[in-house]
């Protein structure tokens, strides 16, 4: 199971959850998991010395 940083307190204080991971290569993914407003969804992205990048 995924422990949240701050435990369950800050876990169940938070409006969203974000669960962040390594994907292939050098790319990350985000993945929505919680909110009140938007759908679950993930997106791939790299971490570049330019910034973010998708």
């Amino acid at each position: 199971p995924t422990t949240p940083i701050g435990g369950h307190v800050l876990a169940h204080a938070a409006t969203y959850r974000i669960y962040l991971r390594k994907g292939k290569e050098e790319k990350r993914v985000a993945r929505l998991v919680d909110s009140p407003s938007m759908p679950e969804g993930e997106c791939v992205f790299r971490v570049t010395p330019e910034g973010i990048r998708d």
